[in-house]
């Protein structure tokens, strides 16, 4: 899709229609990030604390504080 708005750009495309392009990138990558963000809780933070001695649950939590912070800047 990135090399569609290039060529989009590239052939002076309505930037209304490159923009709405933008757009459905931004939501598919979105929602990527939401399952992905999803699957690491559900896998590696849960091992963490689950089976994981203080450090690694404690790395866990700052570690997921951190993406959670970055991903919901966005």
């Amino acid at each position: 899709q990135l090399r569609a708005i290039a060529r989009m750009i590239d052939d002076d495309t309505a930037c209304v229609d490159t923009l709405v392009q933008i757009s459905a990138i931004q939501g598919a990558l979105g929602r990527i990030g939401e399952l992905i963000l999803t699957e690491h809780i559900e896998s590696c933070v849960t091992d963490a604390i689950k089976n994981g001695d203080e450090t690694q649950r404690q790395q866990a939590i700052d570690d997921l504080m951190d993406v959670v912070s970055r991903y919901g800047a966005r």
